[in-house]
């Protein structure tokens, strides 16, 4: 998975892809309503991923297919014991995706849960 920050209203960050300044990081959990997705860092460049209500553009790879949507950050949790191998746990909820992005991701979520139900790794390496 790929995330970076959405446009801002004012014009600032016009990038609108994930192109450009970006972090990579592993999905932990997915619903109808939100993702937990871990990432090396809290911050892209000098802007945190959670708070201000900042916007983020998130793309996930679903079984061949790429799934774009808007996420807002809610909360966030350091895990990793040694700052060598230190993650950031970041929980966002979904306030926008298009159409077709949404009846992907909610068929991955209605028949890929089911293959991968008990097998939490293989959720991680899909996304």
């Amino acid at each position: 998975m790929k995330v970076c920050f959405a446009p801002m209203a004012d014009g600032v960050n016009r990038p609108n892809s994930c192109d450009e300044a970006f972090l990579s990081g592993e999905t932990v959990d997915m619903s109808e309503t939100g993702i937990g997705f871990l990432v090396s860092s809290i911050r892209i460049k000098e802007r945190y991923l959670v708070g201000q209500e900042r916007a983020l553009n998130v793309e996930l790879d679903l079984a061949g297919k790429r799934v774009r949507m808007r996420v807002l950050g809610v909360r966030y949790e350091r895990v990793g014991i040694h700052v060598s191998v230190e993650k950031y746990l970041v929980g966002a909820a979904i306030i926008e995706m298009d159409e077709a992005d949404r009846a992907a991701y909610e068929r991955f979520l209605d028949n890929g849960k089911k293959l991968l139900q008990g097998y939490r790794p293989a959720l991680e390496h899909v996304a």
